[in-house]
């Protein structure tokens, strides 16, 4: 037996179910190792879409993703999708070959513990074969005690190196990490924070992750109709609320015309498991009148350089908001008119025919985003899973209505483009069952391209919608703002649909919506994964674009 047998051992036992990996020398006798022991596989074409497809699939199985890449530029590749999956505190375990401890030069030897902190995560490094099995347990422990990234090297001549006739333990994470229960609340806090919900007026009610995670969903909707608050969710809990018909979608700089006016007016805004980032609060210009008070197992006071909260009730998201409507009591109104002002607005939102409002001339040759992602919102069912991506694409995406939150993937935290089809190819290995549909944009899509070529080699079926405007949206909006050239961020128009042909996959481009009908159906009728390209009017510029570009005028 080899040493590199006893490491996948050690790593199955801790509930391994899939890994994502880039074979090269310090690492590829351990992931044959591991697929010999039955842990499916997916192998792609550039480490970093490795490293985030397994950050997707985490994040929606809700175990911690493995991924293997090779040593010295192998992990150097990764450094994007670490420091994300740092950001957005995805449990991953990424294990990496280190140079040979015999070598006296090794090519592409490199000091991997710094760069790997630099990133915010973890370094674990094994040189010892008795604590190999200890040192794997304690990784997989640490990253779902903490939710911050371990990343395991080992030289590879010590993984391929005779295990001899030591005995070893194998013992899985799971039996050691606590269970650490619910967090209640205080009856006093809970006594004052009902009063501060009673008085309010206008009141405005937004769950994020922690509130899908508690599922405090029904709960949320149960106060909301009790005080007459309008309900939405930070981005990546979009569909939290999409049964209510006083939900207005997402928050913050993505939010509707009406959600925007809801939260201006509001004087109360109860924030139940959210982080409370910058971006949900449109860097804090969105409530200007309202006192916010804070729901979480960690309240927050400060966050991204401002103050997040002014009233805080420590506890499960479930649990806290339960404790609030008990506290309510038989108080038949909690507040004066704000059931009428919700109602004004829902009805506002089910009116209007885009979340925003603006009027854009658009050429004849291009489609406007907005009419396309109401084309596609009507036309897709509301059970496929849908990943969206970061860029100025996203806000348009964002705003598909009626779907669950337990079939939507964004993961923006780090602000990086180029990572939608890797997520959307973990998304498939977690849910192999669900379709999945990638809605990109074709400059972020373009970055990592090769992994058409992934999706091909493994029949994976996926439903890949690009919004090519021929650029990089947030670029050529800043820069014509500011007078400058924006050749340096234009690159023409890429035909993206016979690039996918020409991976053997499936590809149509649009430049109007006439065949969006029979592009559905053949999709749904056939066996392989196809392309849609959008030619979209690179005129239209998004509200919190327009914002951003307007403060620099």
């Amino acid at each position: 037996m080899k040493t590199y047998d006893v490491v996948a051992k050690a790593i199955k036992a801790q509930g391994v179910g899939h890994c994502f990996a880039l074979l090269g020398d310090g690492n590829m006798h351990f992931a044959g190792a591991l697929a010999h022991l039955g842990v499916s596989f997916t192998y792609a074409r550039h480490e970093h879409c490795a490293v985030s497809m397994a950050m997707a699939y985490a994040r929606v199985t809700g175990q911690p993703g493995l991924a293997t890449v090779t040593c010295g530029p192998g992990l150097t590749q990764v450094m994007t999708g670490l420091s994300a999956a740092v950001r957005a505190r995805i449990p991953l375990v990424l294990f990496v070959g280190e140079s040979p401890l015999r070598a006296s030069w090794y090519n592409q030897e490199i000091d991997q513990a710094p760069f790997v902190t630099a990133c915010g995560a973890e370094y674990v490094r094994i040189l010892h074969k008795p604590r190999v099995t200890r040192q794997i347990q304690d990784a997989f422990s640490r990253t779902q005690m903490s939710g911050i990234p371990v990343v395991i090297g080992m030289p590879f001549d010590l993984q391929e190196s005779e295990w001899g006739n030591l005995n070893f333990t194998i013992e899985a994470a799971s039996d050691f990490v606590p269970s650490a229960g619910k967090v209640f609340p205080d009856p006093g806090v809970v006594d004052a924070v009902t009063a501060l919900v009673a008085q309010a007026k206008r009141p405005v009610l937004i769950g994020g992750r922690g509130a899908v995670l508690a599922d405090a969903g029904p709960s949320c909707i149960r106060l909301a109709d009790k005080i007459g608050a309008v309900l939405l969710t930070s981005l990546p809990a979009r569909g939290l609320f999409h049964r209510s018909i006083h939900s207005l979608n997402v928050v913050g700089g993505f939010a509707s015309d009406t959600a925007r006016k809801a939260c201006l007016e509001s004087d109360l805004v109860i924030a139940v498991g959210t982080s409370l980032a910058s971006h949900s609060a449109d860097a804090g210009r969105l409530y200007p009148n309202a006192k916010i008070l804070h729901i979480d197992t960690h309240p927050i006071i400060y966050q991204q350089g401002r103050v997040a909260a002014h009233h805080h009730l420590c506890a499960d998201a479930k649990i806290g908001v339960d404790a609030i409507l008990n506290a309510l009591g038989n108080i038949k109104d909690c507040s004066s008119g704000s059931h009428e002002w919700r109602d004004e607005l829902a009805a506002q939102q089910e009116a209007a025919e885009y979340p925003d409002a603006l009027p854009f001339q658009v050429a004849p040759d291009v489609i406007d985003p907005r009419q396309m992602i109401k084309a596609l919102d009507q036309k897709l069912p509301k059970d496929w899973f849908m990943v969206n991506s970061s860029g100025h694409c996203s806000y348009y995406a964002a705003h598909m209505t009626g779907r669950s939150a337990d079939a939507f993937l964004t993961i923006r935290e780090f602000g990086a483009i180029g990572n939608g089809l890797s997520y959307a190819i973990g998304v498939a290995a977690a849910r192999p069952e669900t379709q999945v549909v990638l809605i990109d944009g074709d400059g972020g899509f373009l970055m990592h391209a090769q992994e058409l070529e992934t999706i091909k080699r493994h029949g994976i079926k996926l439903l890949m919608i690009v919004m090519n405007d021929a650029a990089y949206g947030s670029e050529i909006h800043k820069l014509r703002v500011d007078g400058h050239d924006e050749t340096g961020a234009t690159f023409g128009q890429t035909d993206l649909a016979s690039v996918a042909r020409g991976f053997g996959l499936g590809g149509v481009s649009f430049t109007n919506l006439e065949e969006l009908d029979a592009a559905f159906e053949d999709f749904v009728s056939g066996e392989k994964s196809a392309l849609w390209d959008f030619h979209i009017s690179d005129q239209i510029a998004s509200p919190v674009m327009r914002r951003l570009t307007g403060a620099k005028k």
